[in-house]
């Protein structure tokens, strides 16, 4: 006699091939985007502004656990697409949401000289006019960190009154005169500077400061020198794009990095300089009626920053936009750490020399 009449009896069914596939594809997806969103991101170097530390077609992993994950901001969005759809180039997000900005504890914190992924600042102005974590993913090095002063003297940066040592790799541009006898082709590739000839016997070389001695030591090479602006140009692309500071890209500041709770007075040499910093990053109203600030409304020349902001330069820096061109990067823009380039492609390279075998598995410094 069957004394569990009183139960149901549940017998289960098998899945059908279609389900069973389904549940791996979403369980795979919700998977990867834990790991991509709270752990690591591959990335894909687009640009040459970090020449030669990084270079274009490099593919790198990205610690998002160094400095702690940023959690959602901006949570309905499509699965593994940043913020454009692919093919059809529509929105990949709903901005219909927004979370408050919150970072989950990490190992450390953001330190002078780390090779960094953050937000791009401008991608908050109109067109695009992107939220925070949808805005373009840029990577570059930290050169200031909240509280420093930054000074750039012609090409040389200084932190707090002392000079910055420069990464290992870093390129710039030199003026190149010869006797008018051409450069091996081969010797110079062997050497993998980037030329361009002005004339028959002058040169404008991208390299960085370790093959300088290498092109000396060329028998028609007469004299070189660094490229550098002159100390009393003012470049209006330049921040804070205000005549008041005749800055360019080679001689720039000195200029204090805002850091959380500082206070700072406002007036006409301190508002171009941190306006943006108030107003776009931190969410206030700023005005001014005739010699008075007004802060959301209320009269106040003082202003207590909310958030730490960096200072982020290119390794090639002539040819980088970074910091000196558009300001501070807010913490909450902060994505990752560069670990590792796991792959790197060269897209001008030979039809057996397209991966760059040298670089598979290198360390980022």
């Amino acid at each position: 006699m069957n004394w569990k009449f009183w139960k149901k009896n549940k017998e289960k069914k098998k899945k059908s091939a279609g389900r069973e596939w389904l549940d791996a594809i979403v369980f795979a997806v919700i998977a990867a985007t834990i790991i991509r969103g709270l752990f690591i991101e591959a990335y894909t170097i687009p640009t040459g502004s970090m020449e030669r530390t990084l270079l274009v077609g490099d593919f790198l992993f990205v610690s998002k656990m160094s400095y702690g994950a940023r959690t959602p901001m901006t949570p309905v969005a499509f699965p593994f697409a940043h913020h454009t759809m692919p093919i059809i180039n529509t929105k990949a997000y709903w901005d219909g949401i927004e979370l408050p900005y919150y970072r989950l504890p990490g190992f450390g914190h953001v330190e002078r000289n780390d090779v960094v992924v953050f937000n791009y600042p401008m991608d908050a102005d109109p067109p695009l006019s992107r939220p925070v974590d949808k805005r373009e993913n840029y990577i570059k090095r930290c050169i200031g960190i909240p509280g420093d002063t930054l000074k750039i003297v012609d090409a040389r940066v200084f932190i707090n009154g002392k000079a910055n040592e420069l990464p290992m790799m870093s390129q710039t541009q030199y003026y190149i005169k010869t006797d008018g006898t051409d450069f091996n082709p081969k010797a110079l590739a062997d050497i993998k500077v980037d030329v361009e000839r002005a004339n028959t016997d002058e040169y404008i070389m991208t390299m960085p400061k370790e093959s300088v001695e290498k092109i000396k030591a060329f028998s028609n090479v007469k004299a070189i020198t660094p490229i550098v602006g002159d100390r009393a140009d003012f470049d209006q692309q330049v921040f804070p794009h205000d005549p008041h500071f005749k800055w360019n890209q080679d001689n720039f500041g000195p200029i204090i990095i805002p850091k959380k709770g500082w206070t700072i007075t406002l007036d006409s040499l301190t508002y171009p300089v941190y306006q943006r910093a108030i107003t776009i990053y931190e969410g206030n109203t700023l005005e001014i009626k005739g010699n008075d600030f007004y802060i959301n409304g209320k009269k106040s020349n003082k202003y207590t920053f909310k958030m730490d902001y960096y200072w982020m330069m290119g390794d090639n820096r002539h040819n980088s936009l970074d910091s000196r061109y558009w300001g501070f990067v807010p913490e909450d823009h902060i994505v990752g750490k560069a670990l590792f380039v796991w792959m790197s492609w060269d897209e001008n390279g030979s039809f057996l020399n397209k991966i760059r075998w040298n670089r598979l598995l290198m360390g980022i410094h």
